[in-house]
Protein backbone atom coordinates (compact mmCIF):
# COMPACT_ATOMS: atom_id res chain seq x y z
CA UNK A 1 0.00 0.00 0.00
CA UNK A 2 1.63 3.24 -1.04
CA UNK A 3 1.50 6.35 1.40
CA UNK A 4 -1.72 7.91 0.93
CA UNK A 5 -2.59 11.75 1.41
CA UNK A 6 -4.46 13.74 3.85
CA UNK A 7 -6.70 16.65 2.89
CA UNK A 8 -5.32 20.10 4.28
CA UNK A 9 -7.76 22.95 5.89
CA UNK A 10 -7.92 24.43 2.75
CA UNK A 11 -9.15 21.61 0.81
CA UNK A 12 -5.75 20.35 -0.84
CA UNK A 13 -4.65 16.97 -0.72
CA UNK A 14 -1.26 16.51 0.69
CA UNK A 15 1.16 13.06 0.28
CA UNK A 16 1.91 12.00 3.96
CA UNK A 17 5.94 11.10 2.65
CA UNK A 18 8.19 13.55 1.11
CA UNK A 19 11.49 13.29 -0.27
CA UNK A 20 14.02 16.08 1.00
CA UNK A 21 16.50 18.15 -0.32
CA UNK A 22 17.94 19.75 3.03
CA UNK A 23 19.77 17.97 5.67
CA UNK A 24 23.36 16.29 3.93
CA UNK A 25 21.99 17.19 0.16
CA UNK A 26 21.55 20.95 1.11
CA UNK A 27 24.20 23.19 -1.28
CA UNK A 28 24.79 19.88 -3.56
CA UNK A 29 23.87 19.02 -6.88
CA UNK A 30 20.90 16.62 -6.13
CA UNK A 31 19.55 16.07 -9.12
CA UNK A 32 20.31 12.26 -9.63
CA UNK A 33 18.99 11.54 -6.29
CA UNK A 34 15.56 13.44 -6.58
CA UNK A 35 15.25 11.56 -10.02
CA UNK A 36 15.84 8.10 -8.15
CA UNK A 37 13.14 8.95 -5.44
CA UNK A 38 10.53 9.86 -8.11
CA UNK A 39 11.56 6.52 -10.01
CA UNK A 40 10.56 4.42 -6.78
CA UNK A 41 7.57 6.17 -5.58
CA UNK A 42 8.09 9.53 -4.33
CA UNK A 43 5.83 11.90 -5.67
CA UNK A 44 6.33 14.81 -2.95
CA UNK A 45 9.55 16.60 -3.04
CA UNK A 46 10.81 19.31 -1.02
CA UNK A 47 12.99 21.85 -1.07
CA UNK A 48 13.78 25.41 -0.10
CA UNK A 49 15.17 29.02 -0.88
CA UNK A 50 18.06 28.23 1.48
CA UNK A 51 18.83 24.34 0.28
CA UNK A 52 20.10 25.80 -2.96
CA UNK A 53 18.39 22.84 -4.31
CA UNK A 54 15.68 23.90 -6.34
CA UNK A 55 17.15 24.19 -9.60
CA UNK A 56 18.10 20.63 -9.40
CA UNK A 57 14.83 19.47 -8.35
CA UNK A 58 13.96 20.99 -11.24
CA UNK A 59 16.00 19.79 -13.74
CA UNK A 60 15.18 15.82 -12.12
CA UNK A 61 11.43 16.66 -12.74
CA UNK A 62 11.99 17.59 -16.19
CA UNK A 63 13.97 14.66 -16.61
CA UNK A 64 11.33 12.12 -15.24
CA UNK A 65 8.99 13.20 -18.04
CA UNK A 66 6.13 13.21 -15.80
CA UNK A 67 3.34 15.41 -15.75
CA UNK A 68 3.10 18.49 -13.60
CA UNK A 69 -0.28 17.24 -11.82
CA UNK A 70 1.54 13.95 -10.81
CA UNK A 71 4.30 15.67 -8.17
CA UNK A 72 4.06 17.47 -5.64
CA UNK A 73 6.37 20.49 -4.85
CA UNK A 74 7.35 22.27 -1.35
CA UNK A 75 9.60 24.89 -1.00
CA UNK A 76 10.30 27.56 1.07
CA UNK A 77 10.85 31.34 1.79
CA UNK A 78 14.13 31.15 3.82
CA UNK A 79 15.04 35.09 3.19
CA UNK A 80 16.22 37.65 3.63
CA UNK A 81 14.56 39.96 0.76
CA UNK A 82 10.92 39.85 -0.09
CA UNK A 83 8.99 36.81 -0.40
CA UNK A 84 6.96 37.95 -3.39
CA UNK A 85 10.44 37.98 -4.99
CA UNK A 86 11.67 35.17 -3.41
CA UNK A 87 8.85 33.26 -4.80
CA UNK A 88 9.51 34.43 -8.29
CA UNK A 89 12.86 33.21 -8.11
CA UNK A 90 12.06 29.75 -6.62
CA UNK A 91 9.80 28.92 -9.57
CA UNK A 92 12.03 29.96 -11.99
CA UNK A 93 14.45 28.05 -10.96
CA UNK A 94 12.03 24.97 -10.41
CA UNK A 95 10.93 25.51 -13.96
CA UNK A 96 7.24 25.63 -12.48
CA UNK A 97 4.53 28.04 -12.84
CA UNK A 98 3.35 27.14 -9.45
CA UNK A 99 4.21 24.69 -5.71
CA UNK A 100 1.99 23.42 -4.02
CA UNK A 101 2.69 24.31 -0.72
CA UNK A 102 5.22 27.42 0.17
CA UNK A 103 6.02 27.59 4.01
CA UNK A 104 7.78 30.55 5.65
CA UNK A 105 11.48 28.80 7.03
CA UNK A 106 12.08 30.17 10.64
CA UNK A 107 9.55 32.15 12.85
CA UNK A 108 12.43 34.76 12.81
CA UNK A 109 11.18 35.62 9.54
CA UNK A 110 7.44 35.90 10.25
CA UNK A 111 5.63 39.16 10.43
CA UNK A 112 1.91 40.20 9.54
CA UNK A 113 2.94 41.56 6.47
CA UNK A 114 5.05 38.49 5.14
CA UNK A 115 2.10 36.37 6.18
CA UNK A 116 -0.38 38.53 4.10
CA UNK A 117 2.18 38.19 1.37
CA UNK A 118 2.10 34.56 1.83
CA UNK A 119 -1.96 34.67 1.68
CA UNK A 120 -2.14 36.87 -1.69
CA UNK A 121 0.47 34.03 -3.25
CA UNK A 122 -2.15 31.51 -3.05
CA UNK A 123 -4.70 33.80 -4.11
CA UNK A 124 -3.06 34.27 -6.97
CA UNK A 125 -2.35 30.76 -7.79
CA UNK A 126 1.28 31.11 -6.88
CA UNK A 127 0.94 28.22 -4.83
CA UNK A 128 -1.47 25.78 -3.45
CA UNK A 129 -1.40 26.15 -0.09
CA UNK A 130 0.59 28.25 2.61
CA UNK A 131 2.32 26.91 5.74
CA UNK A 132 5.57 27.53 8.25
CA UNK A 133 8.14 25.61 9.51
CA UNK A 134 10.13 24.92 12.44
CA UNK A 135 7.06 27.48 14.38
CA UNK A 136 6.21 26.51 18.16
CA UNK A 137 3.19 27.08 19.51
CA UNK A 138 3.44 30.58 20.81
CA UNK A 139 4.98 31.24 17.36
CA UNK A 140 1.31 29.93 15.69
CA UNK A 141 -0.45 31.02 18.67
CA UNK A 142 0.57 34.92 17.21
CA UNK A 143 0.35 33.50 14.03
CA UNK A 144 -3.15 33.18 14.00
CA UNK A 145 -3.74 36.17 15.99
CA UNK A 146 -4.06 38.09 12.40
CA UNK A 147 -4.11 36.07 9.90
CA UNK A 148 -6.79 35.56 7.24
CA UNK A 149 -5.48 32.01 6.14
CA UNK A 150 -4.64 29.64 8.72
CA UNK A 151 -0.82 27.68 7.90
CA UNK A 152 -2.05 24.37 6.44
CA UNK A 153 1.31 22.55 7.79
CA UNK A 154 4.00 23.21 10.07
CA UNK A 155 7.31 21.22 9.46
CA UNK A 156 9.03 20.43 12.45
CA UNK A 157 11.51 18.59 13.70
CA UNK A 158 10.45 15.92 15.69
CA UNK A 159 11.46 12.45 17.23
CA UNK A 160 11.20 10.23 20.18
CA UNK A 161 14.11 13.07 22.21
CA UNK A 162 11.43 16.02 21.63
CA UNK A 163 8.24 14.65 21.61
CA UNK A 164 7.20 15.39 24.97
CA UNK A 165 8.33 19.22 24.40
CA UNK A 166 6.06 18.82 21.00
CA UNK A 167 3.23 17.30 22.49
CA UNK A 168 1.54 20.13 23.57
CA UNK A 169 2.53 21.71 20.18
CA UNK A 170 0.37 18.46 18.15
CA UNK A 171 -2.45 19.32 20.32
CA UNK A 172 -2.54 22.48 19.21
CA UNK A 173 -1.84 21.89 15.85
CA UNK A 174 -5.05 18.91 15.98
CA UNK A 175 -7.16 21.58 17.58
CA UNK A 176 -6.38 23.84 14.74
CA UNK A 177 -6.46 21.26 11.61
CA UNK A 178 -3.00 22.34 10.53
CA UNK A 179 -0.90 18.93 9.83
CA UNK A 180 2.55 19.06 11.42
CA UNK A 181 4.94 17.40 9.16
CA UNK A 182 8.14 15.91 10.39
CA UNK A 183 11.74 16.56 9.71
CA UNK A 184 14.91 14.64 11.39
CA UNK A 185 13.23 12.15 12.74
CA UNK A 186 15.65 9.14 12.61
CA UNK A 187 17.46 11.12 15.02
CA UNK A 188 17.53 8.14 17.92
CA UNK A 189 19.39 6.18 15.00
CA UNK A 190 21.69 8.83 13.55
CA UNK A 191 22.47 11.06 15.72
CA UNK A 192 21.73 9.64 19.48
CA UNK A 193 22.49 6.42 18.79
CA UNK A 194 22.68 3.86 22.28
CA UNK A 195 19.98 5.80 24.07
CA UNK A 196 17.01 3.96 25.88
CA UNK A 197 14.88 4.39 22.55
CA UNK A 198 17.07 1.75 20.46
CA UNK A 199 15.84 -0.84 22.94
CA UNK A 200 12.12 -0.66 22.85
CA UNK A 201 12.42 0.19 19.12
CA UNK A 202 14.49 -2.55 18.33
CA UNK A 203 12.00 -5.27 20.13
CA UNK A 204 9.35 -3.68 18.14
CA UNK A 205 11.51 -4.40 15.05
CA UNK A 206 12.02 -7.87 16.13
CA UNK A 207 8.17 -8.32 16.37
CA UNK A 208 6.69 -7.28 13.62
CA UNK A 209 9.67 -7.87 11.18
CA UNK A 210 10.74 -4.25 10.25
CA UNK A 211 13.78 -2.33 10.44
CA UNK A 212 14.50 0.38 12.94
CA UNK A 213 13.98 3.27 10.96
CA UNK A 214 10.32 1.34 10.11
CA UNK A 215 9.44 1.22 13.17
CA UNK A 216 10.42 5.08 14.35
CA UNK A 217 8.43 6.08 10.84
CA UNK A 218 5.43 3.56 11.86
CA UNK A 219 5.23 5.51 15.16
CA UNK A 220 5.72 9.26 13.67
CA UNK A 221 2.74 8.28 11.44
CA UNK A 222 0.83 7.05 15.00
CA UNK A 223 0.79 10.34 15.97
CA UNK A 224 -0.99 12.11 12.89
CA UNK A 225 2.15 12.91 11.84
CA UNK A 226 3.74 13.16 7.81
CA UNK A 227 7.11 12.36 6.80
CA UNK A 228 10.20 14.34 5.11
CA UNK A 229 13.54 11.91 4.69
CA UNK A 230 16.17 12.00 3.06
CA UNK A 231 18.61 9.25 1.38
CA UNK A 232 21.02 8.52 -1.47
CA UNK A 233 20.19 4.99 -1.45
CA UNK A 234 17.89 2.80 -3.31
CA UNK A 235 17.01 0.57 -0.96
CA UNK A 236 16.15 3.30 1.75
CA UNK A 237 14.14 4.66 -0.53
CA UNK A 238 12.02 1.69 -0.60
CA UNK A 239 12.49 0.47 3.39
CA UNK A 240 10.78 4.31 4.31
CA UNK A 241 8.03 3.48 1.49
CA UNK A 242 6.93 -0.05 2.99
CA UNK A 243 6.31 1.63 6.39
CA UNK A 244 2.80 2.18 5.21
CA UNK A 245 2.19 -0.85 4.85
CA UNK A 246 3.73 -2.15 8.05
CA UNK A 247 1.69 1.15 9.56
CA UNK A 248 -1.24 -1.02 8.43
CA UNK A 249 -0.78 -4.60 8.14
CA UNK A 250 1.69 -4.77 11.44
CA UNK A 251 1.38 -1.16 13.01
CA UNK A 252 2.75 -1.00 16.34
CA UNK A 253 0.80 -1.67 19.56
CA UNK A 254 -0.34 1.11 21.65
CA UNK A 255 2.15 -0.55 24.20
CA UNK A 256 4.80 -0.19 21.90
CA UNK A 257 4.26 3.26 20.98
CA UNK A 258 4.07 4.19 24.71
CA UNK A 259 7.38 2.34 25.39
CA UNK A 260 8.76 4.60 22.72
CA UNK A 261 7.08 8.23 23.98
CA UNK A 262 8.32 7.17 27.34
CA UNK A 263 12.10 6.16 26.19
CA UNK A 264 12.09 9.74 24.77
CA UNK A 265 11.12 11.29 27.70
CA UNK A 266 14.45 9.62 29.37
CA UNK A 267 16.31 12.04 26.95
CA UNK A 268 18.97 11.13 24.48
CA UNK A 269 22.47 9.52 25.59
CA UNK A 270 25.16 11.80 27.06
CA UNK A 271 27.33 13.20 24.02
CA UNK A 272 29.98 11.10 25.98
CA UNK A 273 28.07 8.14 25.14
CA UNK A 274 27.61 8.75 21.56
CA UNK A 275 31.47 9.59 20.96
CA UNK A 276 32.44 6.24 23.00
CA UNK A 277 29.61 4.36 20.05
CA UNK A 278 31.16 6.10 17.22
CA UNK A 279 34.73 5.05 18.94
CA UNK A 280 34.04 1.73 18.97
CA UNK A 281 32.31 1.36 15.46
CA UNK A 282 35.79 3.24 13.89
CA UNK A 283 37.82 0.32 15.83
CA UNK A 284 35.53 -2.44 14.71
CA UNK A 285 35.55 -0.74 11.02
CA UNK A 286 39.71 -0.50 11.36
CA UNK A 287 39.85 -4.60 13.11
CA UNK A 288 37.98 -5.72 10.04
CA UNK A 289 40.37 -4.17 8.31
CA UNK A 290 43.30 -5.38 9.41
CA UNK A 291 41.79 -8.75 9.52
CA UNK A 292 41.32 -8.93 6.25
CA UNK A 293 44.85 -7.68 5.48
CA UNK A 294 46.19 -10.69 6.97
CA UNK A 295 44.05 -13.29 5.46
CA UNK A 296 45.19 -11.77 2.38
CA UNK A 297 49.26 -11.39 3.51
CA UNK A 298 48.96 -14.95 4.65
CA UNK A 299 47.17 -16.56 1.91
CA UNK A 300 50.02 -14.42 -0.54
CA UNK A 301 52.50 -16.01 1.66
CA UNK A 302 50.90 -19.58 0.91
CA UNK A 303 50.41 -19.36 -2.57
CA UNK A 304 54.60 -17.94 -2.59
CA UNK A 305 55.55 -21.30 -1.04
CA UNK A 306 53.41 -23.47 -3.50
CA UNK A 307 55.80 -22.16 -6.41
Amino acid sequence: MPFGTVTLNDGNEFPTIAFGTGSTMKFRDVTDYVGQAIENGFSHIDTAQFYQTETYVGLAIKESGLPRSSLYITTKYSGPGNSQQAIHQSLNKIGISYVDLYLVHFPALFSESVWQELEKMKKDGLTRSIGVSNFTLEDLQKLLKTAVTKPAVNQIRFHPYNYASNKALLEYCSKQNIIVEAYGSLNSITQNPGGPVDAVVNAAAKRIGATPNQVIFSWVRSKGVSIVTTTRSKERLQEYLAVEDLHHEAPLTAEEIAAIDDAGAKGPPSQLVVARLAMQHRFEKFSSLVMWLAIAIVLGFATFLML
